[in-house]
C-alpha cells in the first residue's frame, strides 16, 4: 500500500498592464495573463492553467515592451470575473511557487477584491513560497532574476525572448526543482523489463558496453551541481 503523502504545488506567473517604478502594484493596473503548471510530489504532471484576460484599460507601452501583449490582442478575451472560479479551483489548497510573490499575489488579491462576491485573499486559498527569497538566501550577493538563476543552474532559456506567464511558470518550475534538490531519485527499473535475478537490462548475448570516462571539466561541472543540491537536501551521489 502506497502511503506517500501527495504534495501538490502550482508554479504561477502573471503578466499585467503595468506597474509603478518601485515594482509594486498601484490602483488601476490589472492582470492580463495567468500561467500555472502543476507539480505533484516533485513531478510535472502536464496539467496547466493558462488564460489571457481583458483588463478594460489600456496597457502601458513599457509593459508591452516586456511581454508583447497588446490591447488589440486582448479585445475579445474574457474578463477576470469570467475565469475567476476556474482559476481559484486550480490553485485551491496547493502550495503556490512564485518568483517575487508579493507582486503577483498583490495583483491577484486586488482582482479578488474587484469580484462582486466574497472571495478570500490568496493566502487563505493557498500557501505561498517565494523563490526570489529562496534565491537571495542561496546565492547571497548575486543577481536573483529568473534569467540569472537559469544561468546559475545551467537551464537553457534562449527561447525566452519576451516574458510570458505560462513560459515563465514552466521555466520557474525547472528552477525551483533544481534549487530544492533536483530529481529526488532515479527510477531506472521498469516492471517486467528487468532480469528477475540480476536486475540488469543487458542480455548475455550483447557485447560489453564501451565505458567513456568524464573529462576533468565535466567532473568539475558535476561537482558544482552536487554542491547546489547539498545546499537544500541530502545528496545521494555523495552518500
Amino acid at each position: 500500500m502506497n502511503t506517500e503523502k501527495m504534495i501538490r504545488q502550482v508554479v504561477l506567473d502573471t503578466e499585467t498592464t503595468g506597474m509603478n517604478k518601485g515594482g509594486t502594484i498601484y490602483v488601476g493596473h490589472r492582470i492580463i495573463e495567468i500561467g500555472c503548471v502543476e507539480v505533484i510530489n516533485r513531478r510535472l504532471t502536464g496539467r496547466h492553467f493558462h488564460v489571457y484576460v481583458k483588463p478594460d484599460r489600456e496597457i502601458d507601452p513599457e509593459a508591452i515592451a516586456v511581454h508583447g501583449i497588446t490591447d488589440e490582442f486582448l479585445h475579445d478575451k474574457p474578463a477576470f470575473s469570467d475565469i475567476a472560479d476556474e482559476f481559484i479551483e486550480f490553485i485551491k489548497g496547493a502550495e503556490l511557487v512564485i518568483h517575487n510573490a508579493p507582486f503577483d499575489v498583490g495583483f491577484m488579491d486586488q482582482e479578488f477584491r474587484f469580484l462582486n462576491k466574497r472571495t478570500k485573499p490568496t493566502a487563505e486559498i493557498s500557501t505561498i513560497t517565494d523563490t526570489l527569497v529562496m534565491a537571495r538566501k542561496m546565492y547571497p550577493g548575486k543577481r536573483a532574476s529568473l534569467d540569472a538563476l537559469c544561468r546559475e543552474l545551467g537551464i537553457d532559456n534562449k527561447h525566452r525572448v519576451l516574458h510570458g506567464a505560462l513560459l515563465d511558470a514552466e521555466i520557474l518550475a525547472d528552477v525551483y526543482l533544481l534549487m530544492t534538490g533536483g530529481q529526488k531519485k532515479l527510477n531506472l527499473s521498469s516492471s517486467g523489463q528487468n532480469d528477475t535475478n540480476t536486475g540488469k537490462r543487458v542480455r548475455k548475448t550483447q557485447s560489453p558496453l564501451t565505458i567513456i570516462s568524464a573529462s576533468e571539466d565535466e567532473q568539475q561541472a558535476h561537482e558544482k551541481r552536487l554542491d547546489l543540491i547539498e545546499k537544500s537536501a541530502s545528496c545521494l551521489w555523495r552518500e
